[in-house]
């Protein structure tokens, strides 16, 4: 099971300034790079950025799973980032991003990588999720969304 307790802590759940893909970037790089798990924030920046360039991480449904797998990050690390204006992510679907989970792992954690990621997509395909995290309050009831088990999360036919 995915512990995404461990992995997400509320102080790196932020509220985005940012308007560009870059700014996103470099802005939930430096939330992330809070975590001690988090050895070295240029090379997470050069890493993201990196990745970027091969395709667009976002994913469609107005969310971006930026990430990255390098030996600077101990083991999986979480940040959120909620823009209420939108973001060109230059999504495969062409809508603005307004959900970016950023996520960083140890180049060695490969096949638990996929497993991190799949598991955000089935939560954040959730339109009822995503409306949840947009209009939570606080850090701590965003947090609360992604460590509640999928099962008990609202579903819907998206």
């Amino acid at each position: 099971m995915i512990d995404f307790a461990k992995m997400l802590d509320e102080s790196r759940i932020v509220d985005l300034e940012a308007r560009t893909k870059d700014e996103a970037l470099r802005e939930l790089a430096d939330v992330l790079a809070t975590s001690p798990l988090v050895t070295d924030r240029d090379d997470l920046l050069r890493g993201l950025i990196e990745r970027e360039k091969l395709i667009s991480t976002g994913v469609g449904v107005e969310v971006a799973l930026p990430h990255v797998k390098i030996a600077s990050v101990k083991d999986f690390v979480m940040a959120v980032g909620r823009s209420h204006s939108g973001i060109d992510f230059d999504s495969i679907d062409g809508k603005p991003v307004y959900i970016v989970v950023m996520i960083g792992a140890n180049e060695k954690q490969s096949g638990e990588f996929l497993k991190v990621l799949a598991e955000l997509v089935l939560r954040l395909k959730r339109k009822a999720v995503r409306k949840q995290i947009m209009f939570a309050p606080t850090p701590k009831r965003i947090r609360e969304i992604f460590v509640t088990p999928l099962e008990m999360l609202p579903g819907d036919d998206e």
